[in-house]
């Protein structure tokens, strides 16, 4: 999600060390003790303005939950609503999603949330989709066991690329919308993405995949 450069983001970014983590690479393996219990823990990869993961925060206290994001400008206005909300189960990581082996140990994730991401629809960007080969190693290595992606979009053909993705992968297709807002699903937080493109009509696609468990 692109915006447009808010002065002094950094600067806010700096100043809320509670709930932006400024050495993340310093609790990789420890981020029980960050949150100060053992909770299963979920992250969002490419939060945006961060409507999603503090929704679900709100919503589930039992949970603790990362929001990861590239853009100062984006993060910062996460934080806006993290702050406004008190939050203590939620905090924000200001790094490249494509390095999260860097802040996580193997396992130390329960479950990843990828909504609305890039599409990348050139065939020779194919390594840039969240959903891609390179992107999915490193999303198994810091997921438990049997660890789950939750993914949405409004892009057909990412969400066709990212089934066979999954599928080729060795995952497990749990359950699959091909019109969200149309069914039956409950609990749905949306993204400031999805109420835009839901609002002109356009269906939202959902996968749970499941990786396969390794240790049995």
């Amino acid at each position: 999600m692109r915006v447009r450069n808010r002065p002094g983001a950094a600067e806010m970014l700096a100043a809320r060390p509670e709930y932006v983590v400024a050495d993340p690479e310093a609790w990789k393996g420890r981020w029980t003790e960050r949150f100060g219990n053992n909770h299963p823990i979920q992250i969002e990869i490419g939060m945006g303005k961060g409507q999603f993961i503090t929704g679900m925060a709100a919503a589930n206290p039992e949970i603790n939950y990362i929001g990861v994001e590239m853009q100062v400008s984006v993060i910062s206005l996460a934080l806006d609503k993290l702050v406004e909300a008190e939050l203590p189960n939620l905090q924000l990581l200001h790094v490249d999603g494509s390095e999260l082996t860097n802040y996580f140990s193997n396992s130390e994730i329960d479950q990843i949330y990828l909504n609305f991401s890039d599409p990348w629809p050139k065939k020779k960007h194919e390594k840039r989709r969240l959903t891609s080969p390179n992107f999915l190693a490193v999303d198994e290595e810091i997921l438990r066991p049997a660890g789950e992606i939750h993914f949405k979009t409004d892009n057909q053909g990412l969400f066709e690329y990212s089934l066979s993705s999954f599928s080729k992968y060795g995952m497990t297709l749990q359950q699959v919308w091909l019109n969200l807002h149309e069914s039956n699903y409950e609990g749905n937080i949306m993204t400031e993405y999805e109420e835009k493109f839901s609002k002109k009509g356009q269906p939202i696609y959902r996968v749970e995949a499941r990786f396969p468990d390794k240790t049995k």
